[in-house]
């Protein structure tokens, strides 16, 4: 059951940084034309992507050995071990965080004045997908 989550999380990971890819694209092509953002509907399955990846990642983290299980004094001195056991998680939740607040944003914004806001998904979703991306263990992910 153990491999078949990792593998899941693995691959699906390819999938919620496209759609998040094609958000911010999206939304800032909307923004620098001064147009309305296209479709929430894109935004809301990036943010639904990123919640299914975070929850994947939650059962990962107190099933793997490299998890919670993992935390001690000798994993905060190993590089690696730090990154499995609390960085990749904590800023992945902060940045799951983040693009969903910006999607929050922009339906708020569009239900004020029936146009949707690029520029809550394109700053929310950029800074999201930042903090996810500077967290991904490459050398083990690929």
């Amino acid at each position: 059951m153990y491999t078949i989550i990792k593998s899941f999380h693995s691959y699906f990971a390819w999938a919620v940084l496209v759609l998040l890819v094609i958000n911010i694209v999206m939304a800032a092509m909307a923004w620098n034309d001064k147009k309305e953002y296209g479709n929430l509907k894109i935004a809301l399955f990036g943010m639904i992507a990123g919640h299914i990846q975070l929850l994947l990642g939650i059962i990962l983290y107190f099933t793997s050995p490299l998890g919670m299980s993992n935390l001690s004094g000798e994993t905060m001195k190993d590089s690696l071990g730090r990154l499995l056991a609390v960085e990749h998680p904590l800023v992945n939740i902060i940045g799951i965080a983040l693009i969903t607040i910006g999607y929050l944003k922009s339906k708020k914004q569009s239900a004020a004045s029936g146009s949707y806001a690029a520029r809550p998904v394109l700053i929310y979703f950029g800074l999201g997908l930042l903090l996810i991306l500077s967290r991904i263990p490459w050398h083990l992910w690929l």
